[in-house]
């Protein structure tokens, strides 16, 4: 007999109200974006978010595609790392990696004149894991300045999610972001963002995938 998850539960529960807030405010959401805004709204407990998430065109469809091939998520702090859920990637084969933390890394980011995060999203880049990847800034506008300028000189993520949170250049690397033609992308306009929105979008993508794979949820 199969003990009932009461985690599962009470998630249920509160998308459900998720749901029911964005219809009693009329916010309509497309699919398939319309279940990422709500991990996103659930996560927050921020309603605003639905109205300030962006995507390019294809930009989900594009990230459930490279979960499904078991690409490298690669995040640009750890706080993002560890709120990917362990149980959907390694169904998927995904590999996620953060080098904010390395020693190296930090020497070479003094070296370099770069923040830490940025330096790690070159390390990735080096090692070819953000070619083919999933890439998630939840902290960092340089981490999201430096991959776009990596984009520039022909790197191609599968699919970039851009939302630093913060004062000072989070707002602009987003909008630099939401200029990026060559890439798909998933973004928040404005100043609001953070690590627990970045795992937010990257776990409803990852559900997303498990279940287009036809794999039972965890």
């Amino acid at each position: 007999m199969n003990t009932p998850d009461p985690g599962a539960h009470i998630t249920a529960q509160s998308l459900a109200i998720v749901r029911q807030e964005l219809a009693r405010r009329q916010i309509v959401v497309p699919p398939p974006l319309e279940a990422v805004v709500e991990r996103v709204v659930h996560s927050t407990a921020d309603v605003e978010y639905a109205t300030l998430l962006r995507a390019s065109p294809g930009a989900v469809e594009a990230g459930v595609a490279a979960l499904r091939r078991g690409c490298a998520v690669v995040t640009d702090v750890n706080m993002v790392r560890v709120g990917i859920s362990p149980r959907h990637t390694a169904t998927l084969g995904a590999r996620v990696v953060c080098f904010v933390g390395e020693p190296d890394v930090a020497q070479a980011a003094r070296r370099a004149g770069l923040t830490r995060s940025a330096m790690g999203i070159r390390r990735a880049a080096e090692q070819g894991l953000v070619a083919g990847g999933l890439v998630a800034v939840g902290n960092a506008p340089t981490a999201l300045d430096e991959l776009l300028r990596l984009v520039t000189q022909g790197l191609r993520p599968a699919l970039i999610v851009g939302v630093p949170v913060g004062f000072v250049g989070a707002a602009e690397s987003k909008a630099a972001l939401m200029n990026v033609t060559t890439v798909p992308w998933i973004t928040v306009e404005g100043i609001k963002g953070g690590s627990a929105v970045a795992v937010a979008i990257v776990n409803a993508l990852l559900i997303m995938a498990e279940s287009a794979s036809g794999l039972r949820e965890q």
